[in-house]
């Protein structure tokens, strides 16, 4: 196991760290590349896997930017791995939809199925649906489905970025694969909200790590106080603990081993996160409440992310299941 970065994962991060840090939106990422890197390169992408895609997405959290890198790279992979060469050229405006109302993620999906004249048809709801757009990767009961243009209803999230619940209801759709391809749908989620919660991470940590040291109380920055350092060394393990195990979760997906426990791990992890970002409030005083300033950014990332794996309590039950 070597979670060292190779020198093509090495270039990445830092390309999807100069787009980010300048302006940093969907059309720039796109002209980048950094969009289409798990598409295969058939295809017309750069054909990369589950290591690549959190190695973006760990840069697009470190900003806390509000581009739709996480679904359009999850989306992708997944027909990568599972559809046809014409899916995979789907890339423009492709998401997914895997939640249920009132349903773990981890659950089989009770959306049906129904083959109709020689093809589909999708009856059900899913919610949370990231950036809605002209294509859509559903999960259902015969397997993992594509969708052209399906009717959504919009949905309020904390960082203001789109989304919608999809309302199927004998919608025609495409078959991309069976029950595997939903399974692997999942997982390949799972590590991408990790990754980019590991990255909102470690940009609060950053950002607050500057503040305490420049910022003074009593004549002396905040930074030399007892109850200050042991607060901020508490985000810091936070961030080293999600980081091991979301790096350890698209290890074991690249190389195809088992990761199931691995990733259970890091989405519980991700939870820990957004607990972890109330101390970088708490650190900043009220300037951590400041809608203007940066901080509020990075909180309502990590909890819309802990908000799409189920939070932490549907992770201990899918932990305890697991073991």
């Amino acid at each position: 196991m070597d979670f060292n970065l190779d020198e093509t994962q090495q270039d990445l991060r830092k390309l999807a760290a100069e787009v980010l840090a300048r302006e940093g939106d969907e059309e720039r990422l796109r002209q980048a590349g950094l969009m289409s890197v798990c598409v295969p390169e058939e295809a017309g992408g750069a054909g990369l896997g589950p290591v690549e895609m959190a190695v973006v997405l760990r840069e697009v959290g470190a900003r806390a930017a509000p581009v739709p890198a996480l679904p359009a790279l999850v989306s992708t992979l997944t027909l990568a791995r599972y559809g046809t060469l014409d899916q995979q050229r789907r890339e423009g405006g492709l998401t997914l939809a895997l939640r249920e109302p009132g349903r773990a993620l981890a659950d089989p999906p009770s959306t049906a199925a129904r083959a109709v004249d020689g093809g589909w048809t999708l009856t059900g709801r899913k919610v949370s649906v990231p950036h809605p757009g002209d294509a859509v990767l559903v999960t259902a009961d015969e397997g993992l489905f594509l969708v052209e243009s399906p009717a959504t209803t919009p949905e309020y999230t904390s960082t203001g970025e789109p989304a919608a619940t999809l309302v199927l209801d004998a919608t025609p759709a495409e078959r991309v694969a069976g029950a595997d391809a939903v399974t692997g749908a999942r997982r390949l989620f799972m590590a991408a909200v990790a990754a980019q919660a590991s990255g909102v991470l470690a940009g609060a940590l950053e950002l607050t790590t500057e503040y305490i040291r420049t910022r003074k109380q009593f004549g002396r920055p905040l930074a030399e106080f007892q109850a200050v350092t042991m607060q901020i060394a508490d985000v810091y393990i936070a961030a080293r603990a999600l980081d091991v195990a979301m790096w350890s979760a698209v290890w074991r997906l690249a190389e195809d081993l088992p990761a199931d426990e691995d990733l259970a791990l890091a989405a519980y992890h991700v939870s820990e996160a957004w607990k972890a970002l109330y101390t970088c409030q708490h650190l900043h005083g009220g300037l951590g409440l400041d809608v203007t300033y940066p901080l509020h950014r990075y909180f309502a990332q990590a909890k819309h992310l802990s908000h799409l794996l189920g939070g932490a309590d549907a992770q201990l039950d899918l932990i305890g299941a697991l073991l």
